[in-house]
């Protein structure tokens, strides 16, 4: 059988296996998105001009004023020659400059390039040669970091702005002293100028609006296209799911460089016309400040800055009355996680699951009723398939699983991307005529509900036997004064892999290794229990929040 009627075959199974599950959902086809020709800059330019954009401290920022400061910096990019299709790096926090960067990359049809303000010197070398900015946005104190990478990039387009600048506050506890960029590449000195708006560029909704590296937690990172059809489509999603709206404001809890924060904080708040809440980045005190302060009604986080919220010792139920809906996403959640914080603040976070590729959610709990716990591994759902979503599961042949059997979830949708940025191969490998191959293994229950198991690449096979990191994980979470954990294998001469626990301690405890091993043997296989247990003062994460297995994993291999 040739390559193409192996694919034309696959296909049509994947499509009847979605019908088989959109069936068990009740539904008759994949709900299409309203408005496909919009792109993101239409969502901006359609909220009201006098609505609040940002909130951040103790300042506010207008969609009128940042429609003003996006056109003089717009301006500046059609007089430096930056146009439709050519790369605008971004490389920034929190702020309300990041919104600023966006909109004006977008009027003069540039593609949005976020960039972890992490990444060092030679991370940047080989990012910018792959992507090969026009201009590159970044903070004061990352100039000495980011300069020396921009050797290709006209001067006049390598700008920093400062943390304390759109706000007086200056809360020391987040934001950075001044940093030494020399006042000639100053983003402000453009905000001051009255540049003339550019014309209306020719924007389309299959147009890239965002080019976003993955994480590269599991390998180099490689360049997700996002359309502005992407954009718009999981936006209008979320705005309708989690019922956001002119009166809503989003916290932005995630950074807006991931795809959550992208998404489903600053792209969605354009398609409800509401508001974002920014705080530079996450520090739980300084966010629980702003909860009380500016009173958000939404948040969608990893689970682990809800674990530093609770871990706050003077976090009560106030802080959370104001919010709506809380969801969490971006790694699988324990059980127990969920109950501790509803036994202390009285509120549900909700499950969902999505990838940079996916342009975040494709699956989303219901806002109201129980999320359920599979018995037999005790994971949470991460909820059903969203509206314009068809999902499946496959085994290692690609062939399509039915309820209950563990397979690849796969998924087809308005938000799937259009590929890897100059990697034909690597899109190959992920890209079946639209169904995405996520790389996480997971499965579905007779009602429809998903569950992820774990990350195909993060397996440990112990004697031949399969152990998932997420199923010993959530026995972990389950130990009193456990903070954080992440499972990993390690090399073992007779076994193949070893299981190794690393685990943080809540505030003010101690973890007993010897009990906890105790506890873990009292509820898990022998050989699913971690024969080593680690206790670090913090576990290694991406700035979005996730635990870096891999980095853990690799320290054990430098031993």
């Amino acid at each position: 059988m040739s390559a193409g009627s192996d694919t034309v075959s696959r296909v049509r199974a994947y499509e009847e296996a979605a019908g088989q599950l959109r069936a068990r959902l009740g539904e008759t086809s994949v709900a299409s998105p309203d408005h496909e020709r919009l792109t993101a800059l239409d969502l901006f330019r359609a909220v009201p001009r006098e609505a609040p954009a940002v909130f951040y401290f103790d300042a506010t920022q207008t969609y009128a004023d940042v429609d003003r400061f996006s056109d003089r910096l717009a301006g500046l990019f059609a007089r430096k020659g930056v146009g439709r299709g050519d790369r605008v790096v971004v490389i920034l926090q929190n702020v309300p400059q990041f919104v600023v960067v966006s909109v004006a990359a977008w009027k003069v049809g540039a593609i949005v390039v976020s960039l972890n303000p992490m990444y060092r010197t030679p991370e940047l070398r080989k990012l910018f040669k792959d992507c090969d900015p026009k201009a590159v946005i970044c903070h004061d104190d990352q100039w000495e970091n980011v300069f020396p990478a921009t050797n290709s990039v006209d001067p006049e387009l390598v700008l920093w702005t400062a943390a304390r600048e759109f706000q007086m506050r200056n809360d020391a506890r987040v934001l950075p002293e001044p940093g030494p960029a020399p006042q000639a590449h100053a983003l402000a000195t453009i905000f001051a100028e009255n540049t003339p708006a550019p014309p209306a560029p020719v924007l389309v909704s299959d147009d890239i609006g965002l080019l976003l590296y993955t994480s590269g937690t599991t390998g180099v990172p490689k360049g997700a296209m996002l359309t502005h059809r992407n954009l718009v489509a999981t936006a209008l999603i979320c705005r309708d799911h989690f019922e956001l709206n002119g009166t809503s404001r989003i916290f932005g809890v995630a950074p807006l460089f991931h795809i959550t924060g992208f998404e489903i904080q600053m792209v969605a708040a354009f398609a409800a016309n509401a508001a974002m809440v920014l705080t530079y980045r996450f520090q739980p005190q300084v966010a629980l400040d702003a909860f009380l302060e500016w009173r958000p009604t939404f948040i969608v986080g990893a689970i682990t800055a809800f674990i530093a919220l609770m871990n706050q010792a003077d976090a009560t139920g106030r802080h959370f009355e104001s919010f709506v809906y809380l969801y969490s996403g971006g790694a699988p959640i324990a059980p127990s996680v969920i109950d501790a914080f509803a036994k202390r603040f009285g509120r549900a976070i909700r499950s969902s699951y999505g990838m940079t590729e996916l342009t975040s959610a494709s699956h989303l709990a219901p806002n109201e009723g129980p999320i359920p716990v599979d018995p037999e591994s005790g994971a949470l759902s991460i909820g059903r398939p969203t509206a314009a979503v068809d999902a499946i599961v496959v085994d290692d042949e690609r062939r399509p699983l039915g309820p209950g059997e563990h397979g690849e979830v796969v998924v087809r949708g308005s938000g799937v991307m259009a590929g890897y940025w100059r990697k034909p191969a690597e899109t190959d490998e992920v890209l079946t005529n639209g169904w995405l191959h996520s790389g996480d293994v997971g499965f579905f229950d007779e009602s429809g509900w998903f569950y992820l198991v774990d990350r195909k690449k993060d397996m440990i096979s112990a004697s031949g036997f399969k152990v998932w990191p997420r199923e010993v994980e959530d026995v972990i979470y389950g130990f009193p004064g456990v903070r954080e954990a992440a499972v990993v294998g390690a090399a073992d001469p007779y076994r193949g892999e070893t299981v190794v626990a690393f685990v943080s301690a809540q505030p003010g405890t101690a973890i007993n290794v010897a009990a906890l091993s105790r506890f873990c043997r009292e509820r898990l296989a022998a050989y699913k229990c971690p024969v080593d247990i680690r206790v670090l003062d913090d576990l290694p994460k991406t700035e979005s929040g996730k635990i870096t297995r891999n980095t853990l994993r690799d320290g054990l291999r430098s031993q």
